[in-house]
């Protein structure tokens, strides 16, 4: 088998080879090295634009058979339909087998273990941003379009290396820098006011169907979707002989599941059955019930055939797999999911429900059969021992006294019988399905395990025993580390917008701080951005005013707070700002024709204090959102005191605007959670008066 993924030297390496230049493969990305996955990715992708293309035919020949009176191409079309719904059964099913291929995603390792259930990510057509976002910057805030070339270039980069992402932690990296910059895209070019027009096509993980929206929220959904496929994969490579690889695949599968979680209880309204509220329920439950196995391979490991406690603790552990996969079954088994799951999933999932049963059985049998003969120090010791053993049984074995060795040993007989039984019925399951029977490792653990449990059966077998326990209690299922659902930690990976210089020309200031908000019970990292971006957004719309201020024997009549762009903060009533024009919550962005969006407060202050005899020429903004608001307050209060009152109430208010995140998905707008405030002047808390 090839390896799991090249290493940024194979990518380099291939790509001077073909004459290419080294600087153009982003770390993380891998669409030059030939790995098994990647010929699985690119069959996969070509396999979805003919789906995708049957599809085209078979809408229009649909239409064309609705709108048809002429009997004989109703004959022809109808004979068309049915070839072209041919065509697509044969590609869904190429598709299902192709999505059913585990091994290509599996461990190297020596070591025989079961395979894992990995996802395939979901495929994306590429798109050009260029014109839709050069006109949005022209029209929306009246910058040279052609100045941010580089910036819309490096963005589709971005997006292009993150569709083949390598199956390690620079991939996982490369996919949440991209979800990162899709908020800075978010705020800085999706208005409530205007469409940006760009169409994002993705593909359904498993079925190859097309799904096309505009909605930004469409565009993340699938890359947190790719976050936790990608996780499944690094979890189903990882070596689980040894305690190090089993901690790093529980690591993966429980991130995996995170990112599921979040996804479904996040995105509404899914175009695509693979991102549905009971698709997503089943593959979190897939995901623990992954999780929970690679805890029960690490109590293996460490199994004495003279341990009781650790013998016992393996069976409790099995029977947890096995109780988990039983669950996975039910959520597969749904009338929406049952047609869409992979047959082979459904045959794995059953395998691994009786395989671990099956364990469950025999370990218990090995614990009263090896270790009946076991001398205690003390009649406690025994005791507990005893204890033990009933309590690990769902009901006290009936007639038996587990102190005397011989009943032990029939009990132990029982269980094994029990064991065969499920060993010989996942044996059975394995060989109905071919896309398992493919699995040679699948084979040998299942025909090993089957053969050891017939071993200790010969073994404790006596001829004369005439006297048998009719059937083994079942086993009482317990955990000692219960999966810890991870959710994604998006603050983990810190990035710049790269559309920092818009609205900024050459200065510089930092884009962004974190912000810890609870959300839903759990902690989630919020990307909030400082200055311009929280007023020269895309959701933002502005009045630009030019006046003219000249200082009178009171000053200036105004009262600033905050930095970059500064806020006036309060007006004199009858001063000279008030007199000049200047509102409650307008920003300064010019003093003297010299641009002060990213100014200090101290550097507007000094500007301001140079006032002349013949005043300043200032250019402010209006949101015209708070004018509305202004606008409001004032006809609904009557004398000049509560207007001024009820202004500068409003004035503090605008200050502690906050941001509602909002998944948007078909036009329906969904909350991800509480509102959360950031008040403009936490640069600085006191106001100045001038």
């Amino acid at each position: 088998m090839m390896s799991d993924s090249g290493s940024d030297e194979d990518v380099n390496r291939l790509t001077a080879e073909e004459g290419g230049s080294t600087e153009s493969v982003r770390k993380g990305c891998d669409p030059l090295v030939s790995t098994q996955r990647s010929k699985l990715q690119q069959r996969r992708a070509k396999l979805n634009q003919q789906i995708n293309r049957e599809l085209l035919l078979r809408t229009g020949a649909e239409n064309l058979y609705r709108v048809s009176s002429n009997q004989k191409v109703l004959e022809t079309v109808a004979l068309e339909l049915s070839f072209v719904n041919s065509n697509l059964q044969l590609l869904k099913e190429e598709l299902e087998e192709l999505n059913s291929t585990m091994n290509v995603y599996q461990t190297e390792s020596e070591t025989v273990n079961v395979p894992m259930i990995p996802l395939g990510l979901k495929e994306t057509k590429e798109i050009d941003l260029t014109v839709p976002l050069q006109d949005f910057i022209s029209e929306h805030y009246g910058e040279d379009s052609s100045l941010y070339l580089n910036e819309i270039h490096e963005f589709m980069e971005l997006r292009q290396a993150m569709r083949t992402p390598t199956r390690n932690d620079s991939g996982q990296e490369l996919l949440m820098e991209y979800y990162n910059q899709l908020y800075f895209l978010d705020q800085r070019f999706y208005s409530p006011h205007r469409t940006l027009g760009i169409h994002f096509h993705w593909y359904d993980s498993l079925t190859g169907v097309p799904s096309v929206q505009r909605a930004l929220a469409f565009e993340k959904g699938s890359v947190l979707f790719n976050i936790g496929a990608l996780h499944t994969q690094i979890g189903a490579r990882q070596d689980r002989s040894t305690l190090t690889g089993s901690q790093n695949a529980i690591d993966a599968f429980q991130r995996a599941a995170g990112a599921f979680l979040y996804l479904q209880e996040n995105f509404s309204h899914a175009p695509s059955l693979d991102m549905s509220s009971s698709a997503l329920s089943m593959l979190v439950r897939l995901m623990v019930a992954q999780v929970q196995e690679c805890v029960c391979e690490k109590v293996i490991l460490n199994v004495q055939d003279n341990n009781l406690n650790v013998l016992l603790q393996a069976a409790q552990e099995a029977a947890r797999v096995s109780d988990v996969y039983s669950l996975v079954l039910q959520a597969m088994s749904v009338p929406l999911l049952k047609d869409y799951v992979p047959f082979s999933w459904i045959s794995m999932v059953q395998v691994k429900t009786h395989h671990f049963r099956a364990l469950a059985h025999y370990y218990t049998a090995v614990a009263l059969c090896d270790c009946s003969g076991m001398r205690y120090d003390d009649e406690d010791d025994e005791g507990r021992e005893i204890k033990a053993l009933i309590q690990i049984h769902t009901r006290c074995p009936d007639k038996l006294n587990l102190q005397d060795p011989e009943d032990k040993r029939r009990l132990g007989k029982a269980h094994l019988r029990k064991a065969i039984i499920r060993h010989e019925e996942a044996l059975r399951l394995h060989g109905v399905c071919k896309m398992l029977r493919k699995m040679d490792i699948l084979q040998e653990v299942l025909s090993r395990a089957h053969a050891r449990s017939l071993e200790k059966y010969s073994d404790i077998d006596q001829e004369d025993d005439f006297c048998e326990v009719a059937e083994a209690p079942e086993i009482q299922s317990h955990t000692q580390q219960k999966p810890d659902i991870k959710t994604p930690d998006f603050s983990a990976l810190r990035v710049t917008d790269i559309f920092h210089r818009l609205v900024t020309h050459t200065h510089t200031h930092t884009l962004f701080q974190r912000l810890i908000v609870t959300l839903q019970n759990r902690v989630t990292f919020i990307s909030v951005v400082q200055g311009p971006l929280t007023v020269f957004s895309a959701r933002s719309r502005w009045q630009r005013h030019h006046v003219c201020l000249v200082r009178g024997e009171t000053g200036l009549g105004l009262t600033l707070r905050g930095d970059s762009p500064v806020l006036v903060a309060g007006v004199l009533l009858g001063g000279c700002a008030a007199e000049a024009g200047i509102r409650e919550g307008d920003y300064i962005i010019a003093i003297n024709g010299v641009d002060c969006r990213w100014a200090e407060h101290a550097e507007v202050v000094h500007a301001l204090k140079s006032c002349t005899e013949r005043g300043l020429e200032l250019d402010v903004i209006t949101l015209q959102t708070h004018e509305i608001e202004r606008r409001t307050i004032l006809s609904s209060t009557g004398d000049k005191e509560t207007q001024s009152c009820g202004s500068r109430k409003q004035g503090r208010d605008y200050e502690r605007s906050s941001w509602n995140w909002s998944w948007r998905s078909g036009g329906v707008r969904k909350r991800l959670g509480s509102n959360f405030n950031l008040s403009f002047g936490n640069f600085r808390e006191g106001e100045s008066m001038y």
